[in-house]
């Protein structure tokens, strides 16, 4: 799926998140919670499709974003984030630059990280037959 695929407002959201690093109100992104219901699959870079998490990965934070305890190896690089008054680890995609969120140190074990997307910069595809 490109972007021309995408509704022209989605494309906006998506290019603010994604380019400008806007984070998206909790919510924001309703085709999410299909992809946090019980179907198995891949989380890929909706900028350039690369994949970036795996559904075995999430992990419901409760803060309404989604929520991740890992990523794909080497697919994401950090940043310094100090637009708020402490500074964040930002991630983004390393083949695409695309802005992804922030990198928490309150998730669950085993690495007890929580990657926290603004959803919006995520495209989900289902493994056909499988459950989470």
């Amino acid at each position: 799926m490109g972007l021309v695929d995408i509704p022209q407002a989605t494309q906006v959201r998506l290019l603010r998140v994604l380019q400008e690093g806007e984070v998206k109100r909790v919510g924001a992104n309703d085709t999410m919670k299909v992809a946090f219901g019980t179907e198995g699959g891949l989380f890929v870079c909706a900028g350039c499709s690369l994949p970036v998490f795996t559904s075995a990965m999430k992990f419901d934070s409760g803060t309404g974003w989604p929520s991740f305890f890992t990523s794909i190896p080497n697919h994401f690089a950090t940043s310094q984030d100090h637009k708020m008054i402490l500074a964040r680890t930002e991630y983004h995609c390393v083949r695409c630059g695309g802005h992804h969120g922030h990198v928490f140190d309150d998730g669950p074990a085993p690495t007890h990280q929580r990657w926290c997307n603004n959803g919006v910069s995520l495209r989900f595809i289902p493994t056909p037959g499988k459950a989470a």
